[in-house]
């Protein structure tokens, strides 16, 4: 049996390489569905693989981004099947300047075999 901790916290950094490599295909891979966010007072949801849009997250994520890093990674919750995490993030540009820095809570869970991150409530636009 696979350590549920250590599963959610791969799942999460192939999410982050995903969206700093530019790669769709894995930022998808790195999710199970359907896929939660809620921000800015919005609910989105991403129902399947693939659903999930570079384009959308880069149109959102700040003047000039470039990349992003993880702060904190705290577990809240660790289930067999399930992680919760209380997650702080940066945004940067490439220049290195910062975007800004966010808290947020992120549910990890395990589908069909398949770590991947299912929901985030975010304090990010």
């Amino acid at each position: 049996m696979s350590d549920p901790l250590k599963s959610a916290m791969e799942a999460m950094d192939d999410y982050i390489a995903g969206l700093n490599h530019g790669d769709e295909q894995a930022v998808n891979d790195a999710c199970n569905f359907p896929h939660v966010r809620l921000a800015g007072g919005k609910v989105a949801v991403w129902d399947r693989h693939g659903d999930y849009k570079l384009g959308d997250f880069v149109a959102r994520a700040g003047d000039g981004w470039h990349h992003s890093t993880w702060d904190e990674r705290t577990p809240i919750h660790v289930g067999r099947d399930k992680v919760h995490l209380k997650v702080k993030f940066s945004r940067w540009r490439k220049d290195g300047s910062l975007l800004g820095t966010f808290e947020t809570i992120y549910i990890v869970t395990l589908q069909d075999g398949h770590w991947g991150i299912q929901a985030r409530s975010s304090f990010a636009a």
